[in-house]
């Protein structure tokens, strides 16, 4: 009995991962619409290691932005919106943009605009939300929409921010 129960589990979750293969790899010209959604987050070095590591803060009213381009990388989207007092953020983009022509999310980058907070109002790019992340493989897709669920976006205090060191600056020599 023991081992016609493992077939059927073996059997059963052969089925939802290829349902999940072949959902994930459907065509995106189906899709109407897509939905980006993430978080962001204030991450203060002043705290001790597991206060900073699993104590980051939501931050409401940051702004995070969606910039789409065309193949010939100019911009063809742009929007913005503002996180909820969890620090949540949803971006619906409809792929539909003028004449016929249809959005790819594979051009879209998503990235951290501004923070309201007084002090944790330095970009970070861990998540990569000061350089922007590009839009890869959706989480989920549906019949009119795919989504895409990013990792959490930081922000920073004044005194976690790291001091630029580089040489990239033509100062002759001089370091006045």
């Amino acid at each position: 009995m023991e081992g016609h129960q493992m077939v059927v589990l073996v059997l059963a979750a052969s089925l939802l991962m290829g349902c999940t293969n072949s959902a994930l790899g459907r065509e995106e010209s189906d899709s109407k619409a897509i939905h980006v959604t993430g978080k962001v987050l204030c991450q203060d070095c002043s705290q001790d290691w597991n206060e900073w590591v699993h104590g980051n803060k939501p931050i409401k009213g940051s702004i995070v932005s969606i910039t789409c381009m065309d193949e010939r990388s100019r911009v063809v989207h742009y929007a913005s919106d503002v996180t909820d007092k969890l620090g949540q953020f949803e971006l619906k983009i409809n792929l539909n943009i003028c004449a016929g022509k249809k959005l790819n999310p594979k051009f879209c980058w998503v990235r951290l605009v501004s923070s309201p907070h007084p002090t944790c109002n330095l970009f970070t790019n861990f998540g990569g939300g000061h350089s922007g992340i590009k839009l890869g493989n959706p989480t989920g897709v549906y019949r009119d929409s795919i989504t895409y669920k990013l990792g959490p976006f930081y922000y920073t205090t004044p005194m976690c921010d790291k001091p630029d060191t580089s040489d990239d600056q033509d100062n002759n020599g001089n370091n006045y």
